[in-house]
């Protein structure tokens, strides 16, 4: 008899502490009941995980759009004067493909880029003679806004084999682009 009041007060502790914890987890709020996540991202534990492209507490951001437009770009290389003269950064052929027309000033083939977050980077290509690789911060500026400002380092290796860096190895100055 004691063995089976036994069975019987732990069998009864068991559902009590069984039902305890789903009417405990029922309750609980849903984290991400009041959040819509855009462009395909998905909500957990109330922060939004954004497909590769997108950002922002929402995914609202598209990250290229950041970057499109025309630049105004000020630079002077380790083998180049001063110099003046715009870009213009474009769509390439996915979330985070872009293109850069008109780059160091000579170049009428674009230059290849990929851009995650707030930074751009240029893989290691060779375009009309020219071997290029490098990399982009964005930042905000005082007087160009919200994503107005680009500190690219570069270099490009010239079809003589000289080098041009813009400050990449603390040759040349950092090229600074500006929309």
């Amino acid at each position: 008899m004691k063995a089976r009041l036994k069975t019987i007060i732990l069998s009864a502790l068991g559902a009590i502490s069984a039902f305890g914890a789903v009417t405990y987890s029922s309750c609980s709020p849903d984290k991400c009941k009041s959040i819509v996540c855009a462009y395909g991202g998905v909500c957990k534990e109330g922060t939004c995980i954004c497909p590769t492209g997108y950002e922002g507490f929402q995914c609202e951001t598209i990250v290229r759009d950041k970057y499109r437009g025309v630049w105004r770009v000020f630079e002077k290389g380790s083998r180049s004067r001063s110099s003046a003269y715009e870009v213009t950064i474009d769509y390439g052929t996915n979330m985070t493909d872009m293109v850069i027309k008109n780059f160091y000033n000579k170049l009428a083939t674009p230059v290849n880029v990929r851009v995650k977050g707030d930074t751009m980077f240029i893989p290691q290509q060779t375009v009309e003679g020219y071997e290029i690789k490098g990399m982009g911060l964005l930042s905000e500026h005082d007087l160009y806004g919200k994503n107005g400002q680009l500190k690219v380092t570069y270099s490009i290796k010239l079809p003589d084999g000289r080098v041009n860096d813009f400050g990449t190895n603390g040759l040349g100055d950092v090229s600074d682009w500006h929309k």
